[in-house]
């Protein structure tokens, strides 16, 4: 991080490739020897074949919440709803303007979505037979208050504004959500319950067996550095825009490979006012 990024680290990523794949065959091998309706991978690549690789055996939920079914609903939400905003941006907001709308430093991801899913996936998954007016009313309630604290973290921690819906009717908590949007986070809730997650368990369901737990990891690590040096870059910028720049190595590496003018181009539709800020 230090020395930035360049040529010098591709003998370490070819290493990385070729551990992984040996990771990936191990299993593989190890299962050629055993019977495979032993042990929980013979389980579960019976249950991958019948489709049902994920679901609560207990019937009181849809899907067992566990962090394999989880990472992998935050990931796809987190895809699948920076698509649906930009898109809608296009077409609607600023008909004719693509605008980048991604959350995070790398990757089209935008962690609201895919918190949001998380959330609803968290506590809607024993209302997944219930009305779809229960679950509409619950995952608007669960959306915008989770939209609400996001937008109060961000301007708090980093003076950063992404949204404001002060000029929306039905504004809510000073713009950090409305009930417009609301409503459209009990429609998300909805489709997601009812339609989404089961195709998303059947997508997870291609994954091949022996390479579920190693990607698993490998992305989680990804996002989980993607995370990090996202917070960081957001808090080496507002430091550049309030004039106080701390002089440490982690600020010069972020003022040299993310300086203003690429931090203003990934986050496009973000501003960042270090006087609206709350910081010691």
């Amino acid at each position: 991080m230090l020395a930035g990024i360049g040529y010098e680290l591709i003998p370490y990523g070819v290493g990385f490739a070729v551990t992984v794949a040996l990771q990936a065959t191990l299993p593989l091998a190890a299962r050629r020897t055993s019977h495979p309706s032993q042990g929980p991978r013979g389980r579960g690549a019976r249950e991958g074949e019948a489709g049902t690789l994920g679901r609560d055996p207990s019937g009181k939920g849809y899907i067992t919440l566990n962090f394999f079914n989880l990472f992998w609903i935050f990931v796809v939400a987190s895809v699948l709803g920076l698509l649906m905003e930009e898109i809608v941006h296009f077409l609607f907001v600023v008909p004719g303007q693509w605008q980048d709308r991604a959350g995070l430093l790398f990757g089209p991801f935008s962690p609201i979505y895919g918190c949001g899913a998380v959330l609803m996936t968290i506590f809607l998954n024993r209302f997944h037979k219930s009305n779809w007016l229960v679950i509409f009313l619950v995952a608007a309630v669960i959306g915008g208050a989770f939209e609400a604290f996001v937008s109060l973290f961000m301007q708090y921690a980093f003076g950063a504004v992404a949204w404001d819906y002060s000029n929306m009717p039905g504004s809510l908590f000073g713009g950090r959500t409305c009930l417009p949007f609301m409503a459209c986070w009990g429609l998300l809730g909805v489709v997601w319950i009812k339609l989404l997650l089961p195709f998303m368990l059947r997508l997870v369901n291609f994954i091949p067996w022996n390479w579920r737990y190693m990607l698993t990891t490998v992305a989680a690590c990804f996002m989980l550095v993607d995370a990090v040096m996202t917070l960081q870059a957001l808090d080496c910028w507002y430091m550049r825009l309030s004039h106080d720049p701390v002089d440490t190595p982690i600020q010069q590496f972020y003022d040299h490979e993310f300086g203003d003018a690429y931090m203003a181009d990934r986050f496009q539709s973000m501003t960042i006012v270090p006087s609206d800020a709350v910081r010691g």
